[in-house]
């Protein structure tokens, strides 16, 4: 069992999985304790140790199932009395006719049961086909590189052919049907693999996708169909699993501190004065406050909504999240998401909130009443955000009360779904509040809200 457990290691490796010594050697131990023969158990512990991540998971599970049911490497020395002979000697004659053949040697050992060099030589194909692509949907270098295996594969079928026809008097009839299946099957399962790497259907899918991800990533929400709406939720979510990714990973690797030597010095008294035990500081990762201050007008809604949307969607990201909404007057509706799902809390805004949905915009009142209401919520730890257009319909914009929230806070950033060309015409305000802002951002598609949520969490 290890020298099939170290053949497949080669095997992987040669498919550019990258495993280490440790790995395979962690392998080897937990392979002693459980039945080899419950294919489940067996399968866990190569795929625990082998593959790291969904793609080399992806890798593992098809290199698997070609070494162990394709191939089956493992079976070969069933059959070593009655084709041992014949096949080392096919192999021989292959590996003459090879000479310095890469090709040709790389198959030989293959249908011989090495597949490792086969393998490695598949795995150099993919990657110079990769990089000479000529335009979209060339694949010419991996083709040209494709042309001498095929050659090989078809001269080791005629070797295999040959060698049964000048033996035919050598060998019982049955031996030789065996080899000639066993040879052929081999022969057939490298070409599937070679042709099987040729087409190009499953990175042309992930490249579609990639594109009308971007398309719709550039698309304004305000000109959003209901069927783009849903896909657009659908890279919402996706935005949102891969940004709590990034941020645990973050918060793991920065959760150690410095090197407490208090108890570093306490503890080698167990090992006669060597620091062998090193103890490090925890230092719990600093997360953001966040306040929202939320235009729900008619003409900023649609951008507002993705917006806290994401927000809550990531508040394991923030210590806290805090939500206000405006048209005029302000209104509190964190406890919306508190008690509800994301969903249902914006569904809610649009008609719990207790303001008067009717109203002019007002961003002056806005702010007044905020000071006077909710002033509490703004500290030197908070990441105060406003979303809005800033159109306030000419009242007074208060920006005073904006720089004494920028000076309460520890950052202010302003969003606005609104074109840059007309930030500074009729009633927008932006001229007044955008010098006070730490920091001011578009936030009309995608693209741009998500590179403002990945810097907000990471």
């Amino acid at each position: 069992m290890e020298n099939i457990i170290l053949q497949f290691t080669s095997c992987a490796r040669a498919s550019d999985l990258r495993i280490s010594t440790a790995e395979v050697k962690d392998c080897l131990s937990q392979i002693r304790l459980i039945d080899v023969l419950d294919e489940r158990q067996f399968n866990a512990v190569l795929r625990a140790n082998f593959a790291k991540s969904r793609r080399e998971q992806h890798r593992f599970d098809h290199l698997y199932h070609l070494f162990f049911h394709e191939l089956q490497v493992h079976a070969t020395a069933a059959d070593a009395d009655s084709l041992a002979t014949p096949v080392k000697a096919v192999h021989i004659a292959l590996q003459t006719a090879a000479k310095d053949q890469q090709e040709l040697t790389a198959i030989s050992e293959f249908i011989t049961g090495e597949p490792a060099a086969y393998l490695q030589l598949l795995q150099e194909v993919q990657s110079e086909g990769n990089s000479r692509r000529q335009g979209p949907g060339s694949n010419l270098g991996a083709l040209v590189r494709r042309f001498p295996i095929l050659r090989a594969l078809d001269r080791a079928a005629e070797l295999v052919d040959r060698y049964l026809e000048n033996h035919r008097d050598d060998l019982h009839w049955e031996v030789r049907q065996q080899i000639e299946r066993h040879l052929k099957h081999r022969i057939a399962v490298a070409r599937n693999l070679l042709t099987r790497e040729e087409a190009p259907e499953a990175d042309n899918v992930r490249r579609d996708a990639k594109k009308a991800n971007t398309a719709l990533g550039s698309r304004s929400f305000n000109a959003l169909s209901p069927s783009e709406t849903i896909r657009l939720r659908e890279a919402i979510d996706q935005l949102v699993r891969k940004l709590k990714d990034k941020a645990a990973l973050r918060y793991a690797t920065r959760s150690r501190g410095g090197l407490d030597v208090k108890k570093t010095l306490r503890r080698v008294a167990r090992y006669q004065g060597v620091p062998v035990e090193i103890v490090f500081r925890h230092k719990p990762p600093r997360k953001a406050r966040i306040v929202v201050l939320c235009d729900i007008s008619g003409s900023v809604w649609s951008s507002a909504k993705f917006m806290l949307n994401i927000l809550y969607s990531l508040q394991e990201c923030f210590e806290r999240v805090r939500s206000f909404v405006f048209v005029a007057e302000v209104a509190e509706v964190t406890l919306f998401f508190d008690d509800h799902g994301v969903e249902t809390a914006i569904e809610k805004i649009l008609t719990e909130a207790g303001i008067n949905y009717g109203a002019s915009t007002d961003y002056g009142l806005t702010l007044r009443q905020f000071r006077s209401r909710h002033m509490d919520a703004v500290t030197k730890k908070t990441t105060f955000i406003v979303i809005g257009d800033a159109r306030s319909n000419y009242a007074n914009p208060e920006s005073r009360i904006l720089e004494e929230i920028r000076d309460r806070c520890r950052r202010l950033i302003w969003l606005n779904p609104e074109t840059e060309q007309f930030w500074y015409t009729g009633d927008s305000e932006m001229r007044n509040y955008r010098p006070i802002c730490n920091e001011v951002r578009p936030c009309r598609n995608l693209n741009q809200l998500s590179a403002f949520i990945q810097g907000l969490v990471l």
